[in-house]
């Protein structure tokens, strides 16, 4: 089953709960907390997706490599204007349960700009 969403002018936020909520198959009578139900996402637009200038400038999204002083941060204001699919996938891996099931719930997920 597929469900294909348009992310124009719609928040980061609510769309990415929305589609967090749709990937673990809340919405669907027969969901199990630790069963992957066959559920993809389609978002489409996600370049026109509403963020806030504030969020844009104060965001800062980290990443570690290993090493020491390895610890490399990025802004969402560059990384939406370089990769706007991966502002999106962070906020909806964000609101995913830690568990092994996250991995797979991400692979689900589809976006297109």
């Amino acid at each position: 089953m597929e469900q294909i969403i348009n992310a124009e002018n719609q928040s980061l936020g609510r769309l990415a709960s929305q589609v967090a909520k749709i990937l673990q198959g809340k919405e669907n009578p027969a969901y199990r907390p630790n069963i992957v139900l066959p559920i993809k996402v389609k978002i489409i637009n996600a370049s026109k997706i509403k963020i806030s200038e504030d969020k844009l400038k104060q965001k800062k999204y980290y990443r570690h490599s290993g090493y020491p002083t390895g610890l490399k941060k990025i802004s969402a204001e560059k990384l939406f204007k370089e990769k706007p699919s991966m502002v999106f996938e962070k906020a909806v891996s964000g609101m995913l349960p830690k568990n092994k099931l996250r991995k797979i719930y991400l692979k689900n997920l589809i976006i297109e700009n």
